[in-house]
C-alpha cells in the first residue's frame, strides 16, 4: 500500500486509478447508506476521492489506509447533506422520550432490510443513525459536527431506531403475506 500511495503521490494515473478501483466500492457503499439518490452517493464517492487525492500527502501512515478514506467520506457526505436537504430542522425530544433500550425488529432484520430501510428513511434520522450506529461516533462528537444540541441527536436517533422498526415489519408482514400466497 506504501508504494501504490507514494506512486499516487508523483500523480501516477495507473495507481490512482488502481487507487480508485480498490477503495470506491467500499466507499459508495458508505455514500448509499447517507443518500438515497443514487447520483447524489456516487456525487458524494467523486468529491471523496477528489479529496483524498488532494490530501493524500497529509496521511501519516497511523491508522488503516481505508479508515483514513472512510473519514473523509463520512465528512463530505455530512457537510454536502447539512449544505443541502438536510437543512430540515433536526427534532428535538424530551430525555425521557428517548427510547435507549434494545430494540430486537432492527437487531433481528437482515442487512438487506436494513439497507432498504435506510435507503428510504428521512434525511435527519438516516444522517444520525449512520453516524451513531455505523461510524460509532457518540452524541457528543455527532452535535458538534451537524452544530446541534446532544439532546438533539439522541431524539433523532430514537426517532431514526422507531422509524426504522415500523419500516422493516411494515415490509416484513408484506413479506411474509407474499410468501404465504
Amino acid at each position: 500500500m506504501h508504494i501504490l500511495i507514494q506512486e499516487c503521490l508523483q500523480h501516477n494515473r495507473k495507481s490512482q486509478e488502481q487507487l480508485y478501483s480498490q477503495f470506491s466500492p467500499v466507499i459508495f457503499g458508505l455514500c448509499r447508506r447517507y443518500f438515497s439518490d443514487y447520483d447524489e452517493a456516487q456525487d458524494s464517492l467523486q468529491e471523496t476521492f477528489i479529496t483524498v487525492f488532494q490530501k493524500l500527502n497529509q496521511f501519516e501512515g497511523k491508522g488503516s489506509f481505508e479508515g483514513w478514506i472512510k473519514r473523509i467520506a463520512v465528512n463530505t457526505c455530512v457537510q454536502k447533506l447539512r449544505n443541502t436537504a438536510f437543512n430540515v430542522v433536526l427534532e428535538d425530544i424530551a430525555d425521557h422520550q428517548i427510547i435507549e433500550e434494545p430494540n430486537q425488529d432492527i437487531e433481528n432484520a437482515t442487512v438487506a432490510q436494513l439497507m432498504e430501510g435506510l435507503q428510504h428513511m428521512p434525511d435527519r434520522y438516516r444522517m444520525v443513525f449512520n453516524l451513531y450506529v455505523v461510524e460509532e461516533y457518540s452524541h457528543k462528537d455527532i452535535a458538534d459536527m451537524l452544530d446541534i444540541t446532544v439532546g438533539t441527536s439522541k431524539s433523532n436517533l430514537s426517532r431514526a431506531k422507531e422509524w426504522l422498526t415500523k419500516h422493516i415489519k411494515k415490509n416484513t408482514n408484506f413479506n411474509l403475506k407474499v410468501y404465504a400466497k
